[in-house]
């Protein structure tokens, strides 16, 4: 009888002691608990590469869906990687895949998940990176485009807005994705430089300008193509395409990369 009494009170003991663990350990239980049963893939992010793409435990690329950061050495390319360093080094993150699981380098494509924080999207609210789909617009578009109109509002980092005196004399009057065509127009009653301005896509395609002089109400061309340049119209060599059928933006930079304009559709 004493035996049986002393086995209870052992269980009972190691029942209460099971509780108190579980209660002071609760986010890590209830975090395990949702990994065995959520189906979603974990990894340990080991290292940053850049503001889009980092490598896991076991040395996996990962590349962030929807955003995309300058690349290294470029204006705020430093401030991408340094908010994932702040935000996921070291961390466990939960991945949820697109329509492709992996690109042409081999790289895995995902949204990365900070418990319910999706870091793809911090990166484009506060600055580091714009929306980018270049494989079509998913159901988070419209998140990642209301990100980015909210960055532009609070004027930060990657989306601050230009301090050139022509940025606001310079606006977007033709736009034709199709033919692959830009119009760009002065109306200030002064000529506008946009030597070193810039136009780009989401991605990495990017042309710029060289000692354009845009006289007061005259406009300027830029077209796909690889012809020779003539009447302020101006040829965008080297590429077959620029803008994507699926969706694109364009955004207009001025020599300090800053943002004068852009426009998606």
């Amino acid at each position: 009888m004493y035996k049986m009494r002393l086995k209870t009170k052992i269980k009972l003991f190691l029942y209460l002691l099971l509780i108190v663990i579980a209660l002071f350990n609760y986010n890590k239980v209830d975090s395990f608990v949702t990994k065995q049963l959520d189906g979603s893939d974990y990894v340990t992010v080991s290292r940053i590469v850049d503001g889009d793409t980092f490598k896991d435990e076991s040395g996996n690329s990962i590349r962030m869906l929807g955003i995309n950061t300058p690349e290294k050495k470029e204006k705020y390319s430093d401030l991408g990687a340094s908010n994932l360093e702040r935000l996921i080094l070291n961390q466990t993150v939960r991945l949820e895949y697109g329509k492709d699981k992996k690109d042409m380098y081999g790289r895995t494509l995902a949204y990365v998940y900070l418990d319910s924080v999706n870091v793809n999207l911090n990166q484009v609210e506060n600055g580091y990176a714009n929306a980018y789909f270049p494989s079509g617009h998913d159901t988070h578009y419209n998140d990642f485009m209301n990100a980015w109109k909210k960055c532009v509002d609070n004027n930060i980092n990657f989306c601050k807005k230009s301090s050139d005196k022509c940025a606001s004399c310079i606006e977007l009057t033709l736009f034709d994705n199709k033919n692959e065509i830009t119009e760009f127009t002065n109306n200030c009653d002064f000529s506008c430089s946009l030597e070193g301005w810039n136009i780009k896509d989401e991605g990495r395609k990017r042309y710029t300008f060289g000692n354009i002089i845009l006289e007061a109400n005259a406009k300027v061309q830029v077209i796909v193509g690889n012809k020779t340049n003539h009447d302020n119209i101006f040829y965008w060599s080297g590429e077959d395409y620029v803008w994507t059928e699926g969706g694109d933006t364009l955004f207009l930079r001025d020599k300090n990369y800053e943002l004068v304009l852009w426009k998606s559709y």
